[in-house]
């Protein structure tokens, strides 16, 4: 494997690194903050010092990150439900690529799932544009992420691109890591759910071999995560609404605001399914072009999402509403779908635009997802 790249500043914190980060996180105001949101009832003091002696992400993740997780869960959902988990070998590694809905509890869920499961948790993509401070930065490495480098130059995107594909590779298969990265870059805002070419463009430039080689040895398995109530979808139908009229440049500290949003809104039921591996299509692919192979692929990704999305009577609805028909009706109550119309007035109200429009982008956030299940048989 080519090993000619330095992974010194993308990588996770290694296990002698886990506890003066936590020493430095446990040491700023803001945790406490955090503490109180998480656990109301428990002491701070005690949760610090437990935290002040561990040594290792795996067991950070277990002590802290799965509590917290779910308390969050607890909180802001009405149920976690899953599917799919015995399609993970414990002894393998795997690339879960996964349709984007949430900042981060995408792939937080994903950890403590591996982990009720007895799996180990995986490494997980870490946005450079996230990386407002030192405390984020040390709360991303000692949670296993590593970094995808947004900004730069053409060139020096390259060179990310392909250094990022070689960590990436050698985690796989010489760590037997297995790895998180969404589908696209950043979060869906419009619930389609498209795997982008070009993130599999990037995965392919550290193969040393022909396509299918490149990509079985990565153990690509889709992940689909369904929320009854997408998180931060004002925001999304906002951005998408301006983007309208002129490219959307986000505001300084927006990138927090939507992380505490999708962490804090109500989310209803919440829905995990793990796919199956796709090695055995990736031999079915005719060798062709590039991009022709390369397209097939996520087709063949995007396939899986849309199949194992689990669609609730919001998805439903907004479909009926936006092609202003009964098609799903029985999926839902009148009363329900009066109070799914209240509930988008109420998020878009404070929002100064065309209301018939911008109702039409939030109800195609949620409508969206109906439309790649209807369309299944044509991709």
């Amino acid at each position: 494997m080519n090993r000619s790249f330095d992974f010194e500043d993308i990588r996770p914190y290694n296990d002698e690194e886990i506890n003066p980060a936590l020493r430095r996180i446990t040491a700023e105001p803001v945790f406490q903050n955090i503490l109180d949101y998480l656990f109301p009832e428990e002491s701070k003091d005690e949760i610090v010092a437990k935290i002040n002696e561990i040594t290792s992400a795996i067991e950070f993740q277990k002590v802290f990150m799965h509590p917290a997780i779910r308390s969050i869960v607890k909180q802001t959902s009405d149920g976690l439900t899953y599917s799919g988990f015995d399609n993970i070998d414990p002894d393998k590694a795997y690339l879960f690529i996964a349709n984007h809905h949430d900042i981060i509890l995408d792939s937080a869920i994903l950890q403590i799932l591996l982990v009720e499961h007895g799996l180990e948790t995986s490494e997980i993509t870490f946005g450079s544009n996230l990386m407002s401070s030192e405390f984020i930065i040390d709360a991303g490495k000692v949670n296993r992420m590593f970094i995808v480098i947004r900004d730069g130059t053409k060139r020096e995107m390259l060179v990310n691109s392909k250094r990022l594909s070689a960590y990436m590779r050698y985690a796989i298969i010489e760590k037997n890591t297995s790895l998180w990265i969404a589908q696209r870059k950043g979060r869906t805002k419009d619930g389609k759910d498209k795997t982008e070419p070009g993130l599999l463009t990037m995965l392919n430039m550290s193969g040393a071999g022909n396509f299918a080689e490149n990509f079985s040895g990565l153990n690509i398995i889709p992940i689909t995560i369904s929320y009854e109530y997408e998180p931060c979808d004002v925001f999304k139908a906002r951005e998408l609404y301006f983007s309208l009229k002129a490219p959307y440049k986000k505001a300084p500290g927006e990138d927090l605001n939507s992380i505490i949003k999708g962490i804090t809104q109500q989310k209803g039921r919440i829905h995990f399914s793990v796919g199956k591996l796709i090695n055995d299509e990736l031999y079915e692919i005719e060798e062709r072009a590039i991009n022709d192979e390369i397209n097939e692929l996520a087709r063949i990704i995007d396939k899986q999402i849309y199949d194992n999305y689990k669609l609730w009577k919001t998805n439903y609805i907004a479909y009926d509403l936006v092609y202003k028909k009964n098609k799903y009706v029985s999926f839902y109550t009148s009363e329900e779908k009066e109070a799914f119309k209240q509930y988008m007035s109420k998020q878009l109200n404070n929002i100064k635009a065309d209301k018939k429009v911008l109702q039409q982008i939030f109800l195609k956030i949620y409508a969206n997802p109906v439309v790649n299940k209807d369309n299944l048989n044509q991709i």
